[in-house]
């Protein structure tokens, strides 16, 4: 029996001998073992809508000695099954090189229409008031949700204070950064299959100290929900060979503009010092095009003529 598949091959020779709570319990992990990994024997039970001793007895009816062995084989069907090879082949095995942009496009703008279909508009509500009430702001993302949480960074900084990007290539380093987070603060982590471990225990760290913690993640089974009290949902796709994160940026563009609606006359004045401080300092001389038009030409033109007499 291979170890990769080993959960998946015990859960199907024992589906026809299981309880009706047991096969729900099946059911939910072979479609979500990526979010099964995350829960405890109770939190389980709870999203199933089983009892922890339901989730116990399943286990062991599999052949584990207890939640515990069962949760091991969990984490290992985890590492092994979604690798980028399996993923691609999953999602474009059977699509030509030439339908390859038509689909990629046209599955985005599917997870945006499902996304805007579906997202708690309450939620999104409270989330910027969380986010304008906070004294400072968290944010956290992990590998390919480390440019979501730069991009959200970038733009809150512009409007409001004391805005801190988390910094994440270790997780003592991650503590260290958020040791004064309080009740007056906010943490907004973003993750998205596969979820990272990291960006849970930073929002753990921060419940445990009564921030204000807000999600943006995939589904409301994600186990990044297990401590926020405010969801953003936004479609992702796990099984592409890269993660979709379409409808989370327009998601978090959606929070942006909304805050900056709010904040109106801090945006103005931070923009109009922002041109003062690039002007002064030529920030953007040497590295921004414009529009070349023709005078501009003529002057190259002329330099060319006396570079070449």
């Amino acid at each position: 029996m291979s170890s990769k598949n080993e959960l998946l091959n015990r859960i199907n020779a024992s589906y026809s001998s299981m309880s009706k709570g047991q096969k729900l319990l099946a059911a939910y992990i072979t479609d979500n073992y990526d979010k099964a990994v995350f829960l405890t024997a109770a939190k389980l039970g709870e999203v199933v809508g089983v009892s922890e001793s339901t989730v116990v007895r399943f286990a062991t009816h599999l052949g584990y000695k207890g939640y515990p062995e069962f949760q091991s084989s969990l984490e290992e069907l985890v590492r092994n099954k979604l690798n980028s090879i399996q993923r691609m082949e999953v999602t474009y095995g059977r699509i030509s090189q030439s339908e390859i942009l038509e689909t990629v496009l046209q599955s985005d703008a599917d997870k945006i229409k499902s996304t805007l279909d579906k997202i708690d508009h309450e939620a999104f509500e409270l989330a910027v008031d969380t986010i304008l009430g906070a004294k400072n702001i968290y944010i956290v993302g992990i590998r390919s949700c480390a440019p979501l949480a730069s991009f959200l960074a970038f733009y809150l900084n512009l409007m409001i204070d004391n805005v801190h990007l988390l910094q994440t290539s270790s997780s003592s380093e991650l503590f260290e950064q958020m040791v004064r987070i309080n009740d007056k603060d906010v943490i907004i982590g973003i993750s998205f299959p596969r979820y990272s471990m990291r960006t849970l225990k930073a929002l753990e760290f921060a419940n445990n100290r009564n921030a204000k913690v807000i999600t943006i993640t995939d589904s409301i089974h994600s186990p990044m929900n297990l401590y926020s009290s405010c969801n953003l949902i936004a479609d992702s796709d796990m099984a592409s060979i890269v993660d979709s994160l379409v409808a989370p940026l327009s998601v978090i563009n959606a929070l942006i503009v909304a805050l900056c609606m709010k904040k109106q006359n801090e945006v103005a004045k931070t923009l109009t010092m922002l041109e003062d401080i690039w002007d002064e300092y030529q920030v953007y001389e040497n590295d921004e095009i414009d529009y070349i038009d023709d005078s501009v030409k003529l002057r190259y033109a002329k330099l060319g003529d006396i570079k070449n007499e």
